[in-house]
């Protein structure tokens, strides 16, 4: 497997604050390897041989913004084995409903924009269901819970300008985390 030469903004780059336009299809050549590119990377910071060859750190999402285009996509790639992976792309994506329920990360959540230890917790829905575009323009609904549910969220907040970062209670990191489930 071969590194993409992507560039992850980091998170004093001011293009993250943007709130990201809708997209139109059909997507172009570009956005296609753009695409193709942030999985590649995602993945191979997630399998230990290569984020050790590389030095990268293990991440599980980008938004297009985080390589500096401020477009309305998003990517996950999800390890669901030792090396086995289930990758999630969403264009236009928008949460249609969420639980009452909510959770945080109890070892916090991380940013592959955020270069740094964050303490202090970000409340987000147990589960939601995000309606979006697959590659091809068609629309779909799909639920997610926990982990990926908190995934889903923080890469919206990113196509919306916000850090998870901007989240945290800066006088009280860990605010109200009584009221919340850790996961």
């Amino acid at each position: 497997m071969k590194l993409p030469n992507l560039t992850i903004l980091d998170e004093k780059d001011k293009r993250l604050r943007l709130i990201s336009k809708e997209v139109t299809f059909p997507l172009s050549i570009e956005d296609k390897n753009n695409i193709k590119d942030m999985i590649t990377y995602l993945t191979m910071s997630q399998i230990e041989e290569y984020s050790e060859k590389y030095h990268l750190r293990a991440g599980m999402g980008l938004a297009y913004i985080q390589i500096g285009i401020p477009k309305r996509i998003f990517v996950i790639v999800e390890e669901l084995d030792d090396g086995e992976f289930r990758d999630y792309i969403l264009i236009n994506p928008k949460i249609v409903t969420h639980s009452e329920e909510q959770i945080f990360v109890g070892e916090g959540e991380g940013c592959l924009s955020v270069n740094r230890e964050v303490e202090g917790i970000v409340p987000r829905y147990a589960r939601v269901t995000v309606e979006a575009q697959d590659m091809d323009g068609n629309t779909f609904r799909i639920r997610v819970r926990e982990d990926i549910s908190v995934a889903f969220q923080h890469e919206i907040d990113h196509l919306n300008g916000i850090l998870f970062v901007d989240k945290i209670d800066k006088n009280n990191p860990y605010k109200n985390a009584s009221k919340y489930r850790e996961i």
